[in-house]
């Protein structure tokens, strides 16, 4: 900007045009035309101590003030829209221009729009947080202060770590308490907290942990999962992305929400003695629920009005059954036509005994198997028993390769797909996918299956349930076995 009172100053010294140009860095024409100016509008030297070069300049050359003002967009409007998915500049400019042509204001062109739209992302670029869609993701991660459980017989007091998982975009909030870090309460952690939200998201951030890690397998540029973690990322079709260690910004939600846990709820219970697991969590519960009620600081939602409102609706439906963790096992059938597993006996058919069978293991379940050998014949009759058009599916599939065999392994992931989302609806998947190709994928089903919302409608052929595992044993019957003891 011009040297306004410095030139009025130099000149009112007695300077020369040149010297005063010289002096402020400006042509001589620059200081002729700011003497012959003042002298028209009648300013001279000395000038009021508030007379800066900026009002010196509004009075020397005002602007047009006649023009036309163009309508400006609504930035919060824009910011929250593009939360949601598939709004982009295009389509926000082309609602901005209708809003301006009922209203009679003139519009920003295009180019104009955008411009104005990035230089209000660079102002709020410093402070705003990163932009999540609804629905997208879920971060989790053990909090740091444990609550304190007192053993009432000797008064020994035990740590129970935290398990949170938030919402990236409503902040809402899941927390419960665990005797340990192990990888069962790690799993068990993440089942509690989908059927607490509702529903799964495509994205989940983890703790860089060695429950969820497998760090001799893992570097700086590639992250391998543990096996079982993996196996729950796939039963609940969500992808894991494990923060980078010492990288709290990597999850800052629920690095955040864990400071905040930490005073409304852990701090709040703190004069609170408790004996037993559950005397803690039904605390907490209480307290998450007033957490997730409250209105935000600066917004009048809650995070529950706000997953409720925006959030729920996006997740994706959560399986038919929840995620066990699974051990499997080898014994021998006794003479008895007995195996002992975990110091507990079941019964199988005495046509059995000093063979070997597989046992697989979960906290309600043991299924034993013998002889896995599978062929054509019995995934037919395993399609048959669910409905006509699984028989169709199962059929094309075996026939899809030159040699039957090629295609048991897509027909072991439809078995799977029985398993995670019912034999209903594989079934009702199995029509819609017969309806646009006669021939269906075992990846076409997959995809309908997961990316299907609503209910599927009853189906008609059998109204039965059969248990896809015990149909995968060509020789020996599933045993089914509730053991009381291993939930104490």
């Amino acid at each position: 900007m011009t040297k306004y009172r410095e030139i009025l100053r130099l000149k009112s010294l007695g300077f020369s045009n040149r010297k005063i140009a010289s002096s402020c860095g400006v042509s001589r024409n620059t200081v002729a035309k700011v003497i012959t100016r003042t002298s028209e509008i009648g300013i001279s030297w000395p000038l009021d101590f508030d007379m800066t070069d900026s009002v010196l300049d509004g009075l020397m050359y005002p602007k047009d003030k006649t023009a036309t003002a163009k309508r400006m967009p609504d930035f919060d409007y824009i910011r929250k829209e593009f939360l949601h998915n598939e709004v982009n500049k295009k389509l926000l400019w082309v609602e901005y221009c209708e809003e301006c042509r009922l209203a009679g204001d003139d519009l920003l062109m295009y180019s104009q729009f955008c411009y104005h739209i990035q230089k209000d992302e660079k102002k709020h670029r410093a402070t705003m947080h990163i932009p999540r869609k609804p629905g997208e993701q879920i971060e989790v991660d053990w909090a740091g202060n444990p609550a304190r459980i007192i053993d009432p017989d000797t008064g020994e007091i035990t740590d129970a770590w935290l398990f949170a998982g938030v919402m990236t975009y409503s902040q809402y909030a899941f927390v419960m308490a665990f005797m340990n870090e192990r990888t069962s309460n790690w799993i068990n952690a993440h089942v509690r907290m989908f059927e607490f939200f509702g529903g799964v998201t495509p994205v989940l951030v983890s703790d860089n942990c060695t429950t969820a890690v497998n760090h001799q397998r893992s570097n700086w540029y590639t992250t391998e999962l543990n096996t079982t973690y993996h196996e729950m990322a796939e039963h609940y079709n969500f992808a894991v992305i494990p923060a980078r260690v010492r990288k709290p910004k990597d999850k800052p939600n629920v690095e955040g929400s864990v400071g905040k846990i930490s005073t409304w709820i852990t701090a709040a219970l703190r004069n609170e003695q408790f004996f037993s697991l559950s005397e803690p969590n039904a605390a907490i519960r209480k307290k998450l629920d007033a957490y997730n009620a409250k209105k935000f600081q600066k917004k009048e939602c809650s995070r529950l009005s706000l997953f409720l409102g925006e959030e729920k609706p996006l997740l994706a439906p959560l399986p038919a059954t929840p995620f066990e963790l699974a051990e499997w096992k080898q014994a021998t059938v006794q003479f008895n036509y007995y195996i002992a597993v975990d110091r507990m006996h079941y019964s199988v058919p005495f046509q059995y005994i000093r063979k070997k069978a597989d046992v697989r293991i979960t906290d309600s379940t043991v299924e034993i198997f013998y002889n896995h050998d599978w062929n054509g014949d019995r995934f037919r009759r395993w399609g048959a028993q669910i409905g006509s058009n699984t028989s169709k599916v199962v059929d094309a599939i075996l026939t899809s390769g030159k040699v039957e065999q090629q295609s048991y392994r897509s027909r072991m992931g439809l078995l799977k797909l029985a398993e995670k989302y019912s034999q209903e609806r594989l079934e009702a998947a199995c029509e819609r996918a017969l309806s646009y190709a006669s021939k269906p994928s075992y990846k076409s089903i997959k995809n309908i299956l997961a990316n299907w919302k609503e209910d599927p409608p009853p189906v008609s052929d059998t109204g039965r349930r059969i248990r896809a595992a015990s149909q995968g044993v060509p020789d020996i019957t599933e045993v089914k076995h509730h053991d009381q003891s291993k939930h104490n």
